[in-house]
């Protein structure tokens, strides 16, 4: 398939989408840093490495053998002006009679409930259904997560259920809301549970 042997890159109105790069790390570190407080409540622990070179460098090397190989698909959402404003990674693709995607992503500080995360959803979401072929996208939240569920479900995204102890977020393992897009959805909508 064309998407397993070049790096996709999609553009939208206000970014492009590409896969993270060595010269990236700087404006990668800063606005981890500077975003961390508001992170930390929605992610796994960080490491104590999480914020060096050469955890990004596996980062980077990371990203373009799963690209290649066409399991994960991370990009970084880098504005027009070259400002990064944060990630959206579509992982664990699984072929064969599957054809699904888990959807990941985060939104430095800065840039925050300006509209950029749909932005990127539905760019990725144009070519994981369009290019990629697939025909399903799943993504997990957490319950209090107003602004994760929000941007899921004005991108598309409908409620499915909730997942009991379904990731380690901030050092404890929490229950996830779980919501899909689907190719040809004739679900309607679906309220939230």
């Amino acid at each position: 398939m064309f998407w397993r042997r070049h790096a996709p890159r999609l553009e939208t109105e206000r970014m492009v989408l590409r896969l993270p790069a060595h010269a990236d790390f700087t404006a990668w570190t800063s606005l981890r840093a500077e975003s961390r407080d508001f992170l930390t409540p929605w992610e796994p622990v960080w490491h104590a490495d999480h914020l060096t070179r050469r955890s990004f460098s596996n980062r980077v090397y990371w990203a373009a053998r799963s690209s290649r190989n066409g399991t994960s698909l991370p990009l970084f959402l880098i504005r027009h002006d070259g400002v990064l404003l944060g990630a959206i990674t579509l992982d664990g693709i699984r072929r064969g009679p599957a054809q699904v995607g888990t959807l990941g992503y985060w939104i430095g500080v800065p840039f925050a409930r300006q509209g950029y995360m749909r932005e990127a959803i539905g760019a990725i979401a144009a070519h994981a259904f369009g290019p990629m072929d697939l025909s399903r996208i799943e993504a997990a939240c957490l319950p209090e997560n107003a602004a994760s569920r929000g941007v899921l479900e004005k991108s598309g995204f409908k409620y499915e259920g909730v997942a009991q102890s379904y990731l380690q977020i901030n050092g404890r393992w929490r229950n996830h809301v779980l919501y899909s897009n689907l190719r040809h959805d004739r679900r309607g909508r679906t309220g939230a549970g």
